[in-house]
């Protein structure tokens, strides 16, 4: 294993980056070694012209994979930051049990100093946050709700049971497939129609 604490950290981001950014950094290198090769060759014929322009591309190949690799450790940077605010924001988000982001975001920033330069990375990812709790609230809800109706009503096929939920319970009149695929879901029959609905 490198000793070099930044060959490590490198060699992680490496590692973490996406396929595209890891091919990205191929053909650089590759030319890096055509280069490399042209050179010596240039070098055994003693060809000066050769070797300044084979040093010049020599130059600008190895200042794009510095650029390519630059930009591999700012994307690294980038999405470890990003995890860790989500992180961070849906913890404070669950404590606070609030519901307006405005306030959300002033107090996330009032305790956490460091990410008032921020803002708006901060308001995006807490509407994003309290958007997955409503919709994890409102499939809890509607489990919960179903299994409590389909109880009493063991015998009755899906499509039954689906306009009969909806007549007692019209609130998810708008979330009809959502409710015919939920119970599907706790009968156990397959859904037919997932691609109609």
């Amino acid at each position: 294993m490198p000793r070099s604490g930044r060959l490590r950290t490198y060699i992680r981001e490496v590692a973490a980056s996406g396929t595209t950014e890891k091919l990205s950094f191929v053909p650089p290198f590759l030319v890096l070694i055509v280069e490399i090769i042209l050179l010596l060759h240039a070098v055994g014929l003693q060809e000066s012209y050769v070797i300044l322009l084979t040093t010049i591309l020599l130059i600008l190949s190895l200042i794009e994979m510095i650029l390519v690799t630059q930009e591999m450790h700012e994307h690294y940077q980038s999405s470890i930051f990003d995890r860790i605010l989500t992180i961070k924001l849906d913890d404070f988000i669950l404590r606070k049990k609030m519901r307006n982001v405005k306030i959300l975001v002033e107090d996330f920033i009032t305790n956490n100093p460091q990410y008032s330069d921020h803002r708006d990375e901060i308001y995006h990812i807490a509407c994003q946050i309290l958007e997955t709790h409503k919709e994890e609230a409102l499939e809890t809800t509607l489990t919960d709700t179903l299994k409590k109706f389909m109880k009493r009503r063991k015998k009755l096929h899906v499509d039954d049971l689906l306009e009969a939920f909806l007549k007692k319970h019209p609130k998810y009149k708008r979330q009809r497939a959502e409710v015919y695929q939920k119970i599907c879901q706790l009968k156990g029959v397959p859904d037919e129609t997932s691609e109609d609905t």
